[in-house]
């Protein structure tokens, strides 16, 4: 039965990732895509998540009615056999199984579903589509992962692409967060008719410059991330503000975020000697603590060997602060001269003579220039409606 002009559609999210009870961070930029949208259309997100700490129930549902988004976890018994295969098996059954009782679940609790939003290929795909195969229900795709870009060159295995393959060509859209990202995975053979690009979303207003900035003592700048040194050079970044601490001694860097590498990490700023000289670590922050710290920075800094684009740059930007970052990803999309600074991944010579320039010159960027930029292109009234220009479109060729 199609739906009246007055009703509201209902857009299920599967996510890959998504906050839960062991981590609050992944796929905060999934939430925020699903509250710009939610003004147009009833949002409701399903995501599950293997726990190896649960004994019993094997399969427990977690409602959390305090979220702005109508949201069911469920966590599942990891199986623990110490046979791979076997534990595989049973894990991936038990993964299927868990969507199709979140999904009765979530219709039950919230209507029938119009569109599954699937946030992340491969294994949410292959439920979106056997929901369009049995139901008739369409799906859509937002793509975040590096995994197809050449410098990672991680999306592997004859079955997976495969099945990535099938399910990319079924699906009424797909939304990947920059150009770089949807070309690299037309070159993967992900082939669809609808591909159209749809960045990150940022709270413009948790994220804005402070009309009360003073200049500091010494200028400050900002490093946000996962603190993955694999990804993010955070080792290339203390050796320069070692260098440039050499020769200069009017800046500090606070050094934001946690990850699989923070303690090496630390080590190292220790073993530099920038640590608590030049270098503040000062681990998770989220929020409003987060743009607390982005509003108090002059200029910010990156250093990835490969990236999308990372939503913390996007954030700087809605504060009014410039940026400087490696070419990498799809960076370059939304950076120019009046937005900040582009070099080479790997380049420490060129970062170095970058930042040393950057300490004499942030002053002439001009914050709300950065600001504006951020509010037309990222902003929840933005994104929502390019979200929803896509679901309406879908919905009325179903």
């Amino acid at each position: 039965m199609k739906k009246s002009a007055t009703d509201r559609l209902h857009i299920l999210y599967l996510p890959k990732w998504y906050p839960h009870r062991y981590d609050p961070m992944p796929g905060l930029f999934i939430g925020r895509h699903g509250i710009s949208v939610s003004t147009h259309c009833n949002i409701s997100v399903l995501y599950v998540h293997s726990d190896e700490n649960l004994e019993e129930p094997k399969y427990d549902f977690v409602t959390d009615t305090a979220e702005p988004l109508n949201t069911i976890r469920i966590y599942y018994r990891r199986a623990k056999t110490g046979l791979k295969p076997l534990d595989t098996l049973m894990n991936t059954c038990r993964f299927i199984r868990s969507h199709f009782k979140g999904l009765k679940e979530i219709r039950k609790r919230y209507g029938q579903i119009d569109i599954i939003h699937v946030h992340v290929l491969t294994r949410h795909g292959v439920i979106a589509l056997w929901e369009k195969v049995r139901r008739g229900i369409p799906f859509v795709v937002t793509e975040h992962w590096t995994r197809y870009l050449a410098s990672t060159n991680t999306f592997n295995g004859t079955f997976r692409k495969w099945m990535t393959r099938i399910v990319a060509m079924r699906a009424s859209a797909i939304m990947p967060v920059t150009a770089n990202l949807r070309d690299a995975m037309i070159d993967c053979g992900l082939k669809n008719d609808n591909y159209i690009v749809i960045p990150n979303v940022v709270d413009i207003n948790m994220f804005s410059p402070d009309p009360d900035k003073k200049a500091g003592e010494k200028t400050k700048i900002i490093h946000v991330s996962c603190f993955d040194d694999d990804q993010k050079n955070i080792t290339g970044i203390t050796r320069v503000i070692k260098r440039l601490s050499e020769k200069r001694q009017d800046f500090t860097v606070d050094m934001i975020g946690v990850g699989i590498h923070y303690k090496e990490l630390l080590d190292y700023g220790k073993e530099m000697g920038v640590k608590d000289t030049y270098a503040t670590y000062f681990g998770l922050k989220e929020n409003e603590e987060l743009a607390a710290l982005m509003k108090a920075a002059d200029f910010m800094i990156m250093f990835s060997r490969y990236e999308n684009l990372p939503v913390v740059i996007l954030e700087s930007y809605a504060c009014g602060v410039p940026v400087i970052s490696t070419d990498v990803g799809g960076i370059r999309e939304h950076m120019n001269k009046d937005l900040g600074i582009l070099l080479d991944s790997e380049d420490e010579e060129s970062f170095f003579q970058t930042l040393d320039k950057m300490l004499d010159n942030y002053r002439s960027y001009d914050a709300q220039k950065i600001r504006n930029y951020a509010v037309d292109h990222f902003s929840n009234e933005v994104i929502g409606r390019q979200l929803f220009d896509v679901y309406s479109a879908v919905a009325k060729s179903k």
